[in-house]
């Protein structure tokens, strides 16, 4: 059976934060599989924000490779770099990252505002559509005018997730987003995660410090057991 494409390639990465006298990240190799559910785990201070900054094109690491779809992204300049995460990355921020002063549908259209790729993938002028699609399966249609910041904090991480899963990207980045929900909570929003990202196509890479949610990933991973730069002491 042939392998699915790779989607994210890190080879022989490593990036130094100013001022610092060694390396946060010495990564020799990583990989993310199309259509793969990767957790990838860490404490605190394993270089987590900083690996997903590097793989969202941020920032760009002093020596090695970033390769998202097999383009390396310090082949892009700045404003490229930004136009390729808007068109192939939707991201599920720790704190959401809602705006407050928009209603829950126009916050899930937002990719497609600054995604040509995502709008067209949505439908074009039908991008709507899809938006209620999305908000249905996440049991947020009744909603979809109302002011974001009127829902609930397990409401607001499910727009969040339809706002990543709009106009179909091919890799969905959840960083910490299930922090502020109860066990019960948690597995219901890992759930429907998986759900619409199967039936979006897209794979998922999330990150967290909590490796009691790793069971219900394809593939586990430790940060500082592939970090070669990380220490024992940095954890105690």
């Amino acid at each position: 059976m042939e392998a699915p494409p790779v989607l994210i390639e890190l080879a022989n990465l490593q990036f130094t934060w100013r001022g610092a006298t060694a390396p946060t990240l010495d990564i020799p190799e990583f990989s993310l599989a199309k259509g793969e559910h990767l957790f990838l785990h860490g404490p605190s201070g394993s270089g987590k924000s900083t690996l997903l900054s590097l793989l969202t094109g941020i920032h760009l690491p002093q020596a090695g490779s970033v390769k998202i779809l097999g383009q390396d992204l310090s082949q892009l300049s700045g404003p490229a770099r930004d136009k390729f995460r808007a068109d192939h990355l939707g991201y599920v921020f720790q704190q959401f990252n809602l705006l407050n002063y928009l209603s829950v549908l126009d916050n899930v259209l937002l990719p497609c505002q600054f995604s040509s790729q995502r709008r067209a993938r949505a439908g074009g002028d039908q991008a709507k559509e899809q938006a209620m699609h999305l908000l249905t399966r996440l049991d947020l249609a009744n909603y979809a005018q109302q002011a974001v910041c009127k829902l609930s904090v397990g409401q607001q991480q499910r727009v969040a997730l339809a706002r990543a899963l709009i106009g179909a990207p091919e890799i969905l980045i959840a960083d910490e987003p299930t922090s502020a929900l109860d066990a019960e909570r948690r597995g219901a929003f890992i759930e429907l995660l998986f759900e619409c990202a199967q039936e979006h196509n897209t794979a998922v890479l999330m990150v967290s410090h909590d490796p009691q949610l790793a069971a219900a990933f394809d593939r586990s991973v430790s940060l500082p057991a592939i970090n070669h730069a990380a220490r024992v002491t940095d954890y105690v």
